[in-house]
């Protein structure tokens, strides 16, 4: 035996008891050894028998039975040949079993026989796969030059590309070793290097392989080379130069179609993705589980429902249905389908696959009851499946219950949740990170919102600046970044904000789509919409995503003619709107009043474009008509619905008659409200307000006692404002702040100054049974004048606007208070509350007093 190899007997760990019914005997090891360390060359008389049943037991996967077998056969002195061991290598390496092949590898380093490079190459595919690459790299280095071969190269260039070990450098690095030893790459060589290359920093040397391989003549070597070459273009953003590899593939199979279709439906191309699933059934090739998983997920992005049940059959014709792969893509695509039952067939999908349900599909059902704001079932399911369900949540999963958290403004709930990702190891991950900033941000809890944020802004820019860019998700990296700006734009952190993108100029990071459309978002909900659209107009190329940000973010800031005009402009582009462009554009529409407009959009949302409205989407018009007090239109337009109205649409209705002062319609609404969602606070809430406004006291008391007995609480209302860095919060009538006797000596000076030019106290705004004057003192100390009023003192700079954050919606006492305040100090105030941002200059509101 190679003494070298005895090297690596220190990385092979000893063997477990559950591979073997007894050890290898004293006695057995010593009948191999003869003198001088070799087996004798003699046959025992029972050694084919006993290697055809070992033989047979391995090709079974029944690999305990063969190492007993193996033991068996060591005793008797009919000793195993390398075939034998190779053969159970092999098994090993099918089941991933490491711990079954370092069993193996032991009993093989104990026979004394020779090892080949045939088996020391299983050996390298054994570790390398199994993600054991220390061993797999100790081994390769002790074979020697005289032992190595073009497969023991590929072996090892692959495993560090893929899987476990995920060293791209190392696969990189390891070719080019391999071109200086003297080896002619193969097939495999390249298909693992360009694998390698897939990774954007090795984007340059990729290209280079690519070219070597066309050089070489293997470019139609195989389909594994084809599929690393569609690989290494698509995951660089680069789907036209992939789908060229693809066209020019010579040898499809269903891999290859699988890929180019996977990626489209990945990288931004659905409708590429559901063409190719055509042009694939059309060629005679049978889909599998893969493919259907991709187009399901392509369609769904497109919001093609109709399409996605057809899938659905399709999958049940070919006995894939109850696939875990395609069961978590119908889940999420039933969960984001329209209709009152489409959230009942992601159920009846996921119970289906119960048995096979695992982490993937239990964050799917999650995900989608969260989309539907059925955050109390996501909570439901999340317990069940941490107590009963078998798997063990991941980042995504933690990700959307604290989505969940947030939404219900249980911050509690939150900690909770976070303390479990902690102890799973999950919660340096940024999305768990982002998550949990938001659950602060949605409970009113700035203070630690801000502190979350601050730490996770440190974590990612101190190991990036240690050069610990390669470390997945705790480096900075693109994709960091676009959860960090996420990350401060729930808080409305703008000076943070700000910092992230001079380090993404930095770094050269603001080339990235995924990265500008986060900067686009971030700058649109911190105010800066002007910001927002310096960088839109800087990007090279836009997609829906980029796109349908803008919208949204112009509509949001009551720019609804240029949100509008650039819907426009993007149906006469390349890029398709999706249900999410449709609502930012109905949006603008209801926020500026534009009813025959919303309705156009409205309708050709089926008939040109094929998507089903959604809810949100119901809600926008019913939000259209009532701000415009059309409120018996919107009824007769909800009862008229082909799906069941939501809380959602019943809850847009309930503004609306609050706006009007409607009593009766508004008692009506909150109804369905509370049969759809008991345990909602907020229809008593306005319900509560209707009644305030009318001065019906006696149901205003009876409200808040059966809140009281429910065990609901009112959202307490807070605003925030960033100032030197620092985020100040207040409350309504809040002294707690250092300097509370100057802001309210503020107030009073602004009360005087607006009360000279018109200001009049609209007193049906105060919720309060008292008299007029505590009523107009209760008014002028709502949280966001005194936001406004700290501003004032805190920054002199005329030129610099003052941005105020609400966590609900501005009263219409505060909005013509701030208006009039904007007007004598000469200064822009931004304010966004939970429905959109209001911009105060000189007197005037960007909403045109229509909110």
């Amino acid at each position: 035996m190679n003494p070298s190899l005895w090297l690596t007997t220190q990385s092979v760990a000893p063997l477990p008891a559950v591979h073997s019914r007894r050890r290898p005997s004293a006695t057995a090891t010593r009948s191999l050894r003869p003198p001088g360390g070799r087996p004798t060359g003699s046959k025992h008389p029972k050694f084919e028998l006993l290697k055809d049943q070992l033989l047979r037991h391995a090709e079974a996967g029944r690999l305990s039975d063969a190492l007993s077998t193996l033991d068996l056969m060591a005793d008797v002195g009919a000793a195993a040949d390398l075939v034998s061991f190779s053969v159970l290598l092999k098994s090993c390496i099918r089941s991933r079993d490491l711990a079954g092949g370092r069993s193996v590898h032991r009993r093989l380093l104990v026979s004394g026989l020779e090892l080949d490079t045939v088996v020391l190459n299983s050996l390298l595919t054994l570790y390398a796969k199994c993600g054991d690459w220390p061993t797999a790299d100790s081994l390769f280095r002790a074979m020697g030059e005289d032992k190595r071969d073009l497969v023991s190269w590929s072996t090892m260039i692959s495993g560090a590309a893929r899987g476990e070990n995920l060293q791209p450098a190392t696969a990189a690095a390891l070719f080019c070793e391999m071109l200086d030893s003297g080896f002619r790459p193969n097939e495999f060589c390249f298909s693992g290097v360009l694998h390698a290359c897939a990774n954007a920093k090795l984007l340059p040397f990729g290209l280079a392989v690519f070219g070597f391989l066309i050089k070489a003549g293997y470019f139609a070597a195989g389909v594994c080379v084809g599929c690393a070459l569609i690989d290494l273009f698509a995951r660089n953003l680069d789907l036209r130069s992939a789908r060229k590899v693809f066209d020019k593939m010579p040898n499809k199979n269903v891999v290859a179609w699988t890929q180019m279709i996977s990626r489209c439906a990945q990288y931004g191309s659905p409708e590429e993705a559901v063409e190719l699933f055509l042009e694939m059934e059309l060629a005679g090739f049978s889909p599998d589980q893969f493919t259907l998983s991709g187009v399901i997920s392509a369609s769904t992005e497109l919001g093609w429902f109709q399409l996605g049940r057809q899938l659905h059959a399709r999958a049940a014709q070919l006995g894939l249905a109850g696939d875990v792969c395609v069961g978590c893509s119908l889940v999420d695509m039933y969960a984001k389908a329209p209709g009152e039952t489409a959230m009942a067939d992601s159920r009846k999908v996921f119970d289906r696959i119960a048995e096979n349900n695992n982490v993937m599909s239990w964050t799917a059902i999650i995900s989608g009851h969260v989309q539907r704001r059925q955050d109390q079932e996501a909570l439901d399911l999340f317990r069940r499946m941490v107590v009963h369900g078998g798997s063990r949540p991941n980042q995504v999963t933690f990700s959307g219950v604290l989505r969940a958290c947030g939404n219900v403004s249980d911050a509690a709930a939150g900690e909770q949740v976070y303390a479990q990702a902690v102890k799973a190891g999950v919660a340096s991950i940024n999305c768990v990170g982002n998550a949990f900033v938001a659950v602060y941000a949605k409970s009113g809890r700035m203070e630690e919102a801000r502190r979350a944020l601050d730490h996770l802004l440190e974590k990612n820019l101190i190991s990036y600046g240690d050069g610990d860019s390669d470390s997945g998700e705790i480096g900075a990296s693109a994709l960091t970044f676009a959860s960090l700006l996420s990350a401060a734009a729930s808080v409305g952190a703008t000076s943070k904000g700000r910092q992230l993108h001079g380090w993404l100029m930095k770094v050269g990071f603001c080339s990235d789509q995924g990265v500008c459309n986060s900067l686009i978002s971030m700058y649109s909900r911190c105010g800066e919409v002007e910001d927002a659209c310096k960088v839109f107009d800087g990007l090279d190329r836009r997609n829906v995503i980029s796109l349908t940000a803008m919208i949204g973010g112009l509509a949001k800031h009551g720019l609804a003619e240029r949100a509008l005009s650039l819907f426009r402009e993007m149906l006469r582009g390349e890029c398709r709107p999706n249900e999410v462009t449709f609502i930012g554009v109905l949006s603008a529409c209801a926020h500026a009043g534009m009813e025959e407009e919303a309705w156009r959009i409205f309708q050709a949302m089926r008939r040109d474009h094929g998507i089903e409205p959604r809810m949100e989407h119901y809600a926008c018009m019913v939000d259209l008509l009532g701000r415009l007090g059309f409120l018996e239109r919107a009824v007769v337009f909800i009862r008229e619905m082909p799906v069941k109205p939501s809380a959602l649409v019943w809850r847009a209705l309930l503004g609306a008659c609050k706006i009007h002062g409607d009593l009766k319609l508004g008692e009506e609404a909150a109804v369905k409200i509370l049969q759809a969602e008991p345990a909602d606070p907020a229809a008593y809430v306005l319900l509560s307000n209707i009644y305030a406004a009318t001065g019906r006291w006696r149901a205003v008391a009876e409200i808040r006692s059966r809140m009281k007995e429910r065990r609901l609480r009112k959202e307490a209302g807070l605003s925030w404002i960033e100032v030197a860095g620092g985020v100040h919060e207040f409350h309504a009538g809040d002294t707690r702040h250092r300097r509370s006797g100057e802001i309210y000596a503020k107030l009073g000076e602004l009360a005087a100054e607006i009360r000279r030019v018109g200001y009049v106290p609209d007193l049906s705004a105060s919720l309060h049974d008292v008299a007029d004057e505590l009523k107009e003192k209760h008014l002028f100390q709502h949280s966001e004048k005194i936001a406004v009023a700290f501003g004032l003192i805190s920054s002199s700079s005329p030129a610099q606007p003052l941005r105020v954050f609400k966590n609900l919606r501005v009263c219409g006492d505060c909005h013509c208070a701030i208006k009039l305040i904007s007007a004598v100090t000469g200064r822009t105030i931004i304010l966004r509350d939970t429905n959109r941002f209001h911009r105060f200059e000189a007197g005037v509101c960007s909403c045109g007093d229509y909110w």
